[in-house]
């Protein structure tokens, strides 16, 4: 979704591939639906409700094992342009013809997204159970993780729609490789004004010509590469005012040239004559052959036998008479194919549509109240509350619920540690004994910590043995175990040790650091 014309392909090149801390301790903005339908796979298997499954291992993921701080996005009421075109694109890929669909109204989308709005607001209850951000976009949900991006609210940005940066985002994540030594397929919006010398504007004209969410079709005879070419050509300088005046007529072609060919073709120089001189056809240099016969030119190496060398397969002759005439012929070429795409820009009726360009460069995709933007927070997880939401919609058991959920909590504890020591419980049932081992995973370190069973308290991790906890994770991961997505994630080992409990996570180095300081001296 985003931009048309296979628009990430063109984007690809100046992709980075982030190290595994890179979202530590940033805030990243993500939109929700992303994460619903990333993996239709997923949807469509016999998991009970997948996403809730998605959302509740993907939020203690990206929370625990990258240490980042989520907020998320969520879709607003779809503008009229979106939901015809949504229509439209259903249409198209059924075959059906496009001039009988019906006309969108009050910005109201098609009946089939109501399952869907279902999902994500069943996901919404899971995160505020979690204490997790969750802001409601006035429209697109991408818009507004883009402005909270360029706005500096979030660190980057988590999308598929390419069209993140037509919003003004400047760093999205658009891949997870949850098991990679580098997981993060990550694009800076720096970078590719680097790369392909395009800015924001220019990133919309290029949509407007080959099509995006709110005009699936664009122009039409033109694809990623003209598109990308004619922009480059008019340079950056009022690019849509210049569209504008194509599309409608109002200024010619040639006067929006602000590139023109002497950039693309050097300039000539107009004191030369026009006229080609005449050339040898047997060595190919200024002059005649009868000439040449008697005495090599002075572009032919002299030989004592007199005469000219022979001119090679495919040689172009370099005197200035032929250099002005290729020039010319580049020129008149150029001339042409711009001609050509411009005459297509005017045929199409309504462009540029102003909507678009506005609704792209709107910096106003949430509902705010007051002057300093969003009002961002993390709260505890109502854990309670998440056993029994869990329990009731996915039919997990408590003590597994609760055991998933414990990477989670002891981030959290070794956070507020870090910030504010004081002597507490991790869950209210567990304390701090001491740094197991040093453990390597997919070429990442961790610390093993062993927390012991303070006192045994009603509601906390239930005496399971280890088979007993394998058990009922195989239950859940074998439905869906092919599909390759973000919840991949080593659950919190049950430990008995001369009739003690203990129970040991995987954490962050600088973390355990941060908060046991004296302990990992003495371990270390």
């Amino acid at each position: 979704m985003g931009v048309g014309g296979k628009f990430w392909d063109l984007l690809k090149p100046y992709a980075r591939n982030e190290g595994f801390d890179f979202m530590r301790n940033k805030r990243v903005a993500i939109d929700l639906s992303f994460w619903i339908v990333q993996h239709e796979t997923a949807l469509k298997s016999n998991a009970r409700n997948p996403h809730l499954r998605l959302t509740f291992f993907r939020t203690i993921n990206l929370f625990s094992k990258f240490g980042a701080f989520p907020v998320f996005v969520i879709d607003g009421t779809p503008s009229p342009l979106k939901s015809r075109a949504r229509i439209a694109r259903f249409y198209h890929s059924s075959g059906i013809d496009l001039s009988s669909f019906p006309e969108a109204e009050d910005g109201v989308s098609v009946e089939r997204n109501r399952a869907f709005v279902k999902c994500v607001q069943e996901c919404v209850e899971l995160l505020e159970l979690f204490g997790m951000p969750v802001l409601k976009a006035k429209g697109e949900a991408e818009a507004l993780c883009s402005q909270l991006d360029h706005e500096g609210h979030v660190d980057a940005c988590i999308t598929s729609d390419s069209d993140a940066f037509l919003f003004g985002a400047t760093c999205v994540i658009k891949g997870f490789r949850s098991n990679s030594k580098e997981p993060f397929e990550c694009y800076y919006m720096s970078d590719i004004e680097a790369g392909l010398g395009l800015k924001r504007e220019q990133l919309i004209a290029i949509s407007l010509l080959v099509g995006n969410d709110h005009d699936i079709s664009g122009v039409q005879g033109i694809g990623l590469e003209t598109a990308l070419r004619f922009v480059q050509t008019l340079g950056e300088d009022e690019i849509l005012t210049k569209l504008r005046g194509i599309g409608n007529k109002s200024i010619s072609a040639f006067q929006c040239y602000t590139k023109f060919v002497d950039d693309l073709v050097p300039s000539l120089d107009r004191s030369l004559p026009k006229k080609k001189l005449s050339h040898c056809s047997f060595c190919g240099h200024p002059g005649s052959k009868r000439d040449h016969l008697k005495n090599s030119c002075k572009d032919c190496s002299t030989r004592p036998n007199g005469g000219c060398k022979k001119k090679p397969k495919g040689f172009k002759c370099d005197c200035m008479s032929c250099d002005v005439g290729r020039k010319e012929k580049e020129r008149k070429k150029q001339d042409h194919w711009f001609d050509r795409v411009s005459s297509k820009i005017s045929l199409e009726p309504n462009f540029p549509n102003r909507e678009i360009i506005e609704m792209y460069l709107c910096d106003n995709h949430g509902s705010f109240t007051g002057n300093d933007g969003p009002c961002i927070s993390w709260g505890s997880p109502k854990i309670e509350l998440l056993v029994d939401f869990l329990a009731f919609h996915q039919r997990w058991e408590p003590s597994y619920i609760r055991q998933r959920i414990l990477p989670m909590l002891s981030t959290i504890f070794l956070r507020e540690m870090a910030a504010h020591p004081i002597k507490s419980l991790l869950y209210g049932q567990y304390d701090f004994d001491s740094i197991d081992r040093v453990k390597v995973r997919h070429g990442h370190t961790f610390y093993v910590i062993k927390w012991s069973k303070a006192t045994p308290k009603s509601g906390g991790v239930s005496n399971a043995t280890c088979s007993e906890v394998s058990d009922m994770q195989q239950d859940v991961v074998d439905s869906d175990e092919s599909v390759d997505l973000l919840y991949e994630m080593d659950a919190p080992m049950i430990h008995i040790k001369d009739g003690c409990q203990f129970i040991l996570t995987d954490e962050n180095v600088e973390l355990v650091h941060a908060a046991f300081p004296r302990e990992l001296d003495r371990f270390l």
